[in-house]
């Protein structure tokens, strides 16, 4: 599970300034270095990071989300997760991030907001 690729898409959302990244298979040490240089580059107002195919994190994976949200919250700018698994919901739990990070059920959910 851990050796399997990381793939992610970028496409506008229906409000202005707002960028939708849809992940697919797991964030972990082993394939999260592109992602996290293009998640710097990236600096929309509003970036949502749709989880629904994320089907395993692990640490090195929380801090690139982590990472991203800090730089976009110094930037006065939305950092949202949608989609998230109860697999990933427990480990933010237990880290108590999903208490700072902003968490919605569905992409359209997180564009409502």
């Amino acid at each position: 599970m851990n050796d399997k690729a990381l793939t992610y898409t970028s496409s506008a959302g229906t409000k202005e300034g707002t960028v939708i990244l849809k992940l697919v298979g797991p964030l972990t040490l082993g394939n999260m270095f592109t992602l996290q240089n293009d998640l710097r580059a990236m600096k929309p107002a509003c970036l949502i990071v749709d989880m629904t195919d994320v089907n395993y994190m692990d640490s090195a994976g929380l801090g690139v989300l982590m990472n991203a949200f800090v730089a976009a919250d110094d930037g006065n700018r939305k950092f949202l997760l949608a989609g998230v698994n109860q697999r990933i919901m427990s480990l933010l739990e237990m880290t108590k991030v999903d208490q700072v990070l902003k968490l919605f059920p569905s992409v359209e959910a997180a564009e409502a907001s």
